[in-house]
């Protein structure tokens, strides 16, 4: 992994180690990213991603608007995809049936729905 700025040193043992940074991404030190800010800006905008490390661990990701977008974009399309299933299956829910079933168990009594659980856990034995 390249490196810039102050050299970090490598952790104890017994603590936990960060997630490593990509070995192709260029890594700052934080105190060397405020120093070289200008560098850390080129390479980022050059499309490449450069890691800002504090106290040995990688905290922070330098990225170009071109990579920030496309990331964006990318959860943007899951998110309507996965609201559009969410639609699709709750009007498959709304049928009358469930609707009848849905208004019959918020109407029963506490002692119907107890004679229900009690139903219910003999079937599974």
């Amino acid at each position: 992994m390249r490196r810039h700025g102050r050299m970090v040193k490598p952790r104890s043992a017994g603590r936990a180690a960060p997630a490593a940074a990509p070995n192709e991404s260029p890594t700052f030190t934080a105190s060397g990213a405020k120093k070289d800010f200008g560098k850390v800006l080129e390479l980022a905008m050059r499309g490449g991603r450069v890691f800002i490390t504090k106290h040995a661990a990688p905290k922070v990701v330098v990225l170009s608007v071109d990579d920030f977008t496309a990331l964006t974009r990318a959860t943007e399309r899951t998110l309507d995809t996965l609201s559009g299933e969410l639609d699709a299956l709750l009007a498959r829910m709304q049928t009358p049936k469930a609707r009848a079933g849905l208004k019959a168990a918020f109407d029963a009594s506490p002692k119907e729905i107890g004679a229900a659980a009690v139903v219910a856990a003999r079937k599974r034995g």
